[in-house]
């Protein structure tokens, strides 16, 4: 903990020509920018596994055709095939998995009031929404400040819900009736949604947290249309 607040505080030092008294909210944005900045490889190599398994589509449904009443040997079949194509199942969730401690200790030190003192223009940094609600208000200085995250994180989770969209479109469809068939009907009209659970990650989280959260997010919206850009996107169908 020690070394980390020591981290964010030499590069508020080093912002403070520019930023004056919000160096240290731009050292937290600087500090998110470079960790994703050190674990892009690895959403590098999630892209190119997700570009594999979209590949391996039709291999792994003949697959699940061939073995549907032996379980044991679809897994074993699997699993050799993406032995055999060199794709990790688990390779998109390792940069999810590398930035949380990172995450955890920007929540642990702020609200353990090591850095009080420290404000996003009218915000303090330790303080959560539900403390600028009770100074100001919605439309007061801090509440403000969260506003305009709360835009963001909004702006953020529609692309990501349309994209998600997108997705499951050209995802190949689960046979009514077969093995699960209801998981992945509840997680199709479901997991889109999650993008929108950040606005509550936001709001009840210390300032310096949250700011990480939207710092982070927006990363991974603008890194994933760049990942994926020349994956076949399907057209969105809006209701009349």
């Amino acid at each position: 903990m020690n070394v980390f607040a020591s981290l964010v505080e030499q590069l508020a030092d080093l912002l403070q020509p520019l930023f004056a008294t919000t160096a240290t909210a731009a050292a937290i944005v600087l500090f998110t920018l470079l960790v994703r900045l050190a674990i892009h490889p690895l959403s590098r190599a999630a892209a190119r596994g997700q570009k594999a398994r979209t590949r391996l589509a039709p291999q792994l449904a003949a697959l699940r055709k061939k073995h549907a009443k032996n379980p044991e040997k679809l897994q074993k079949a699997i699993m050799e095939l993406h032995a055999e194509e060199k794709v990790s199942p688990l390779a998109g969730c390792l940069p999810s998995l590398l930035q949380a401690p990172a995450f955890f200790l920007m929540f642990h030190l702020f609200s353990s009031g090591r850095m009080t003192g420290h404000t996003l223009f009218a915000a303090p940094l330790g303080d959560h929404y539900a403390d600028a609600l009770a100074h100001g208000g919605v439309l007061g200085p801090a509440g403000l400040v969260y506003l305009v995250l709360f835009a963001i994180v909004a702006a953020v989770a529609t692309y990501n819900y349309l994209r998600a969209k997108r997705q499951q479109a050209l995802a190949p469809a689960v046979e009514p009736g077969g093995p699960g068939a209801a998981l992945a009907a509840g997680m199709a009209r479901y997991l889109p949604l999650l993008s929108f659970a950040t606005l509550i990650s936001v709001a009840v989280v210390p300032l310096a947290a949250a700011l990480y959260i939207v710092t982070s997010t927006t990363w991974t919206a603008v890194e994933r249309a760049f990942l994926y850009r020349d994956m076949p996107q399907a057209a969105v169908v809006t209701p009349a």
